[in-house]
């Protein structure tokens, strides 16, 4: 039985399900794919094995459709005990250190969400006589605080020499065909997050990526800048998860080709 991450600022979520006509597309994808790697996925195996100790495939736990917590297979990058060592390195966050050097910027600026609808997101509160919304105005004292949901750090130390490899091409992601198949993801869709950063996403504007289904790539991954904003990333996955479409989902699928094998500096 699948577990439900616990979630108190978001309506209840009803429960959501891959399209007969995509789950049958990505089993069959999923499929042909694992068969066409799989002598890469045995290489990859052996050099991972043979580098350090430690399982070949590292799984976590993963927060999806409709914040349904699943085991997420990757091939293991890192060594281990590396996740206990995250804590050390937040000073290192990507996304951190973006929050702090536009924190003026963006606190004058207005929310992305809210322009994008045209409307208001969230009831609208009033600061020292400006009007903002209420999402816009706790995402503003999120970031003063010195906090950020996502978490990526270039030049990681806890990364193997293989994990560098296998990450600057994506290989590391081939095990997430599996999870395809098993029907915790779809090919196409929003990725799957760790909890420690699904927990900061349960306002309701921000939390609308949770209605799409857990992908492997998705909008985010195919745009020009792959390191976005958190407003901008989170702005991507929310299109997605209102405006998918199975043309859509082709349009990703044939823009990912290119980039599955592009040099990723995270």
């Amino acid at each position: 039985m699948r577990k439900r991450f616990k979630v108190k600022e978001v309506e209840s979520f009803k429960e959501h399900r891959i399209k007969r006509g995509k789950r049958i597309f990505d089993i069959l994808f999923a499929t042909l794919a694992l068969l066409v790697f799989s002598p890469i996925l045995l290489i990859i195996s052996i050099l991972i094995k043979l580098e350090s100790k430690g399982p070949v495939i590292y799984a976590s736990e993963r927060v999806g459709t409709g914040y349904d917590i699943f085991k997420f297979y990757k091939f293991r990058s890192m060594y281990l005990g590396s996740d206990e060592e995250r804590s050390k390195l937040s000073s290192l966050n990507q996304y951190l250190i973006d929050n702090r050097e536009h924190a003026v910027r963006d606190e004058e600026d207005s929310c992305p969400e809210c322009a994008a609808k045209g409307s208001f997101c969230s009831p609208i509160l009033y600061i020292e006589g400006t009007e903002i919304c209420e999402n816009w105005y706790l995402e503003m004292k999120r970031r003063m605080k010195g906090e950020a949901t996502f978490f990526k750090v270039k030049n990681d130390p806890r990364v193997t020499k293989v994990g560098w490899f296998i990450r600057r091409t994506n290989l590391d992601e081939l095990p997430q065909f599996w999870n395809v198949l098993q029907g915790d993801m779809s090919i196409v869709g929003n990725r799957p997050l760790p909890l420690y950063e699904a927990e900061k996403l349960t306002t309701d504007q921000w939390s609308y990526r949770f209605l799409s289904p857990a992908g492997i790539t998705g909008l985010w991954q195919v745009s020009s800048n792959r390191f976005h904003s958190e407003e901008e990333r989170i702005h991507l996955d929310n299109k997605y998860a209102m405006v998918s479409s199975p043309k859509m989902d082709i349009l990703i699928i044939l823009k990912s080709i290119p980039t599955f094998f592009k040099k990723n500096d995270f």
